[in-house]
Order: structure tokens, then sequence, then C-alpha cells
């Protein structure tokens, strides 16, 4: 039984069907995705994600996900982006065919938001984060993003036009909240370690356009999938979970896969379950951050660019849809680490997005939307502090005890990497793998490209 249809559950289910095993997703929605996936608009009738996901090149076992439900052709690759620069045109950073780390060295001195002195300062950042290497990283998960940057000679302007962008997107903490080896990370591995990682993919479609393949797959393989379908409660006799109290009745299973957020895995547990597993002590100990979504929609096209990133601004990414079947141009633009943003009613969403828009593009008329829908997400991740890692679980018990066929999957248990899509999946091939027996993950990560590893970036 695997318990959750987000992106974990789905992969976890995947993976279990293709090897043989007789496997049962079920998911308290109507629809597959979690948070990850996209909804009927009741007041147009349209069908919109719930916030802007994008795959990068370095996510490599989402992209092993998506070839084998069958989806990756309807990934549009991105290997350039466009930052907002008024009244001046937006700077272009687009990837060069140079080995890595120079893919972007162009692009980025060719900024023309940042001086001189500023690019310089950056670069030799970027080269001691290089130098210091993975192992480096992994110790600075007791401080914050920021500390490492004010010891690295960062200025306030660099960290607003540069870094904040990037991690603030990525990570959906502010750079002064994000556990410095998160963010790290992101930089390392996403910009360093080879010239694919950065290259970034949206779905020509829905989110949840993605996910009836994966239904179709895993039947196929012999799965099930149930949506509409609650648990209630993880059965356990005191020795092992001998199923799942659903609301259409007990389902029994082998073993069980929770696939479903923290504070949902809490109130599925008993206490006696929890006094038996030490990875369930400390679920109420993980915190979450928000992220925004805001749907846009005008009368007339005003931009021909597929994506803005507006540094410096509340709103950090506008991601140009194209004009829909009913005419209109659609903008969706995403706020992470949202938190002052979640009383806001819509219109005064709107109203903000909509200055943030106008002074991204000073030389063109923005109209004033025809439409708007705001989407929250107030759990949207888990919010990765210093000293997270150490709540986060494993997948299986392992030899120190607990509950030896209950396995765990999420973005937030121990996968090595933020709260991202490719963490979800990483998460469910590890439950997967540790009940088949076998490696957790399935694709290997990119390799770290030869320059790289001659700058301190060891595999």
């Amino acid at each position: 039984m695997v318990v959750g249809g987000g992106l974990a559950g789905l992969a976890a289910g995947l993976r279990l069907a293709e090897s043989g095993r007789i496997v049962e997703v079920i998911e308290t929605r109507p629809r597959l995705g979690g948070r990850a996936t996209s909804f009927e608009d009741p007041r147009s009738g349209r069908v919109l994600d719930n916030c802007q996901h994008v795959v990068l090149g370095c996510c490599t076992n989402l992209l092993d996900f998506y070839e084998r439900v069958g989806v990756l052709d309807e990934i549009e690759w991105h290997r350039e982006f466009f930052w907002a620069n008024p009244p001046h045109s937006p700077d272009r950073l687009a990837m060069a065919g140079l080995p890595a780390p120079l893919h972007l060295a162009a692009g980025f001195l060719r900024q023309r938001r940042l001086g001189l002195a500023e690019k310089l300062r950056i670069a030799q950042a970027l080269r001691i984060m290089m130098a210091r290497g993975r192992r480096w990283r992994v110790r600075e998960g007791d401080r914050t993003f920021l500390d490492v940057l004010s010891e690295l000679g960062q200025t306030a302007r660099e960290v607003e036009q540069f870094w904040s962008p990037v991690i603030v997107s990525a990570c959906n903490l502010e750079v002064d909240e994000v556990a410095a080896s998160h963010a790290l990370q992101v930089i390392q591995e996403g910009f360093l370690a080879h010239r694919f990682a950065a290259a970034m993919g949206l779905a020509r479609g829905s989110l949840l356009s993605l996910y009836d393949p994966a239904r179709r797959r895993i039947e196929e393989a012999g799965g099930t999938i149930r949506t509409g379908v609650s648990a209630k409660a993880l059965a356990f006799d005191g020795r092992r979970v001998t199923g799942v109290v659903t609301d259409e009745g007990v389902v029994e299973a082998a073993a069980v896969v929770s696939a479903v957020p923290p504070d949902r895995l809490a109130k599925l547990c008993s206490s006696t379950l929890r006094a038996a597993d030490r990875r369930l002590a400390r679920l109420e100990q993980i915190e979450f951050s928000p992220i925004l979504g805001v749907h846009l929609f005008f009368d007339s096209e005003f931009t021909e660019l597929p994506h803005l990133v507006l540094p410096g601004r509340p709103t950090q990414w506008l991601f140009m849809k194209g004009v829909d079947a009913t005419g209109r141009f659609h903008v969706h633009a995403v706020i992470s680490a949202a938190q002052g943003w979640m009383a806001l009613d819509e219109a005064a969403i709107a109203a903000r997005v909509l200055e943030d828009l106008r002074w991204a593009f000073p030389s063109v008329r923005v109209p004033d939307p025809v439409e708007v829908r705001s989407v929250k997400e107030k759990r949207a991740t888990f919010a990765a502090v210093p000293g997270f890692d150490r709540l986060r679980p494993t997948a299986r018990a392992g030899a120190a005890g607990g509950i030896d066929n209950l396995f765990l999957a999420g973005d937030w248990c121990a996968t090595g990497w933020p709260a991202t899509m490719e963490g979800a999946v990483r998460s469910g091939y590890a439950a997967a793998g540790a009940i088949l027996g076998q490696e957790g993950l399935v694709a290997d990560d990119l390799p770290t490209a030869r320059l790289s590893r001659w700058a301190g970036l060891s595999p």
C-alpha cells in the first residue's frame, strides 16, 4: 500500500509495480500530483496549475520518472534566462557550449544591472564555493546562507540582485532563513557542476496532464490507483503495520509506504506506533513555507518573453503562458517565501503583482488584467532552516530498530535534496528500493565536469 498520490507516492508505486509487486496507491484528492498539480477553476472552468513547477537538467530521477511514464516529450527546455533591468531591456543569461563552470560565464559578464566590481565579487564567491567542495556544504547545515555570503564578502546589493532571486525560488526561504547547505547545493549542482544542469524544463500543458500517463503506466504494470480514498490510520499490531484504515474500510498490506507530508503522517499514527519508531517522534517539529501563484489574464499580449526574473521585487518570477483558447494572454506570477502575502485578499495580491509587472515592462503599456486567480499554498514546502536535516527521516527503519515494514517517502525525508520534485521522486524510489532490497536511486547524478573537478568540486 502506498498512501499518497503525489510525486513521491507515484514514483514508489511505479517502481514497485514495474518490479512485479502487487501495489495499491490511494490518494485523498480526486486528482494526482499532490502539491505539484492542477485544478479546474470553478470561476472560469480553466485548468490551472496551482503553481509553476519547473524541472532542471540536474533533476535526473524526475526526468527518469517522466521518461518511464512517457511524458518526457511534454517538457519544453529553456537554455536562456531573462532578468528584468528597467528602464533598459532585460538582461539575457544564456548557456553557451563551453564546459561547466564556464557555460554561463559570458552571459553573466554581460549582465548590465551589475557593475564590474560586483561581478568580480560574485565570481570570487562562486570560485570559493567550488574550491571548498561538496563536503564543505554539508558541514554548513547549521548556518544560514546569508552567513556564508557575508563571510564571502557579498554586499546587500549583490545578495538582492543575484543570490536571492536564485535561492528564494529554489528553496522557498529567504537567504537569511535557509540552511546554507541547501542553498549551496543549488549553486554547486545547478550552476557549477555540469553545463546542462541549469537548463529549465516547463510542461507544455498543465501539470495534471503529466499524471494520467503515470496512472496508466502503473496500472499496465499490474498496480492500482484509487483517488478520492482517504487514509484514516495506519493499522498497527504492536510489531508491524498490518495495513491502512481508509474511509472505505481496512486494506491489509505486507508493507506500507507513507508518501504524505509529516503533519498528515502524524495524524495517521497512534501514540503506540509513534513510540515504536523513532523516525516518527519529531514530525511536529517540521515547519513549512508558503508559495503564492497568481494567474493573470489580459486582453492583449504585451511581451514575447517566455519568462522573466524580477530581482529585488516581491514577485520573483513571471511565466508567460501565451494566448489561451479564449484569446486572453496568460501570465503566471510566482511568489516564493510568501509569508507576507498570505493575509492579503485577491484584489490586494493582484495590485501588488501588477505593480511589479509594470515595473518590469516600463516601455510598454501593461493593461489591467481582466481576470485574476490567486492560489495560496500555505504549506507548500518544508522549511529548510539551519539544523533541519537532523529531522529528516530515512525511508526504512534501519538497524537501530523500528517498524521494519513501514517505509517513508516525501521530499521532506532524507533525500539529500531541497524541497523539490526531484527530491520527492528520489524519496519514492528510495522507499521502493528499500522494499525490494535494491539501490534507492534509479538515475545517476550528472557527472561533474572535468574543469569543475579541477576547481575543487569533487565528485
